[in-house]
């Protein structure tokens, strides 16, 4: 538990991530400064208002530091900066592997097509409706991994305002748009946010209207993106798996049926009307 009595489980380690190098080595700086200092850990943690288990975790490199652990390391070891400096060498460390791996492909993207069926995709969630849907998981997430885990989703919406930024075409169910996810307030905020973001030259977002009768994309929702490259890959996010689509055929099938999904959809400047009267029925 940390000083505010949060459970630190959720920033352990996946043993198979790669990241591991970094945040042993960084727990290896955090030891040696301890010991220059001339602090035993027990002392030390007292000092930081951390329990001694959890700094000997970070020290053996098997659990994630968090930012604030750093900043106050650095505080009471006198590092002048040193210490709080490497919270850049933990930041993509900091989320979860699968995040990390799904935002790398799409900063290498000059073109993204999602299609959503349940939820407003996660590129532009805003930060209530993605924390009022993570906490509506079951088996349900303790408040640091909900924290986790929206911090990692807004870390990926960054790229919108990449420059240059990449194409990014949505398609979202009427449905979608009218489920009070958090409460109104928090889905009038989401809807402000879509028309807001919908504007901008290299975002377009449409609506699928559930009257219509003709629909490619009743399986499931997906991804399809075209990398700097000129390879295309397709991603998938199901109940209890993410699963990254590459054989050229499937990904073929995910872009043809993709396309079929926006035109029969409402364009983009009909979505922007129908998201509006959304708003003002909310």
């Amino acid at each position: 538990m940390s000083a505010e009595g949060t459970d630190e489980s959720s920033w352990a380690l996946d043993p198979e991530d790669e990241s591991g190098a970094v945040v042993a080595a960084v727990g290896r700086q955090l030891k040696m400064w301890r010991e220059a200092a001339g602090f035993d850990r027990s002392t030390f943690a007292e000092r930081m208002g951390y329990g001694a288990d959890l700094t000997r975790k970070i020290e053996s490199g098997i659990r994630i530091p968090r930012p604030e652990y750093l900043d106050k390391a650095d505080e009471v070891l006198g590092a002048g900066g040193k210490i709080a400096a490497m919270k850049v060498d933990v930041e993509k460390a900091r989320y979860p592997k699968k995040v990390r791996d799904l935002a790398k492909l799409e900063s290498e993207a000059v073109e993204i097509g999602s299609y959503d069926n349940v939820v407003v995709t996660g590129l532009l969630q805003t930060e209530e409706y993605a924390r009022a849907l993570f906490g509506l998981r079951r088996p349900g997430f303790s408040e640091d991994e909900v924290e986790r885990l929206v911090a990692a989703r807004l870390a990926r919406q960054k790229l919108i305002q990449r420059h240059p930024a990449p194409l990014l075409t949505v398609v979202q169910e009427e449905a979608v748009l009218r489920r009070p996810v958090g409460g109104k307030m928090v889905l009038r905020g989401q809807l402000e946010h879509l028309l807001e973001i919908g504007r901008l030259r290299t975002v377009e977002i449409q609506v699928m209207p559930t009257a219509v009768e003709e629909h490619a994309g009743l399986g499931s929702s997906f991804t399809v993106m075209r990398l700097k490259g000129g390879t295309t890959v397709g991603h998938n996010e199901a109940q209890l798996a993410s699963r990254l689509i590459s054989e050229p055929r499937e990904v073929q099938i995910l872009d043809m049926r993709y396309g079929m999904i926006r035109a029969q959809a409402l364009t983009p400047r009909e979505s922007l009307t129908f998201i509006e009267k959304a708003l003002g029925e909310t």
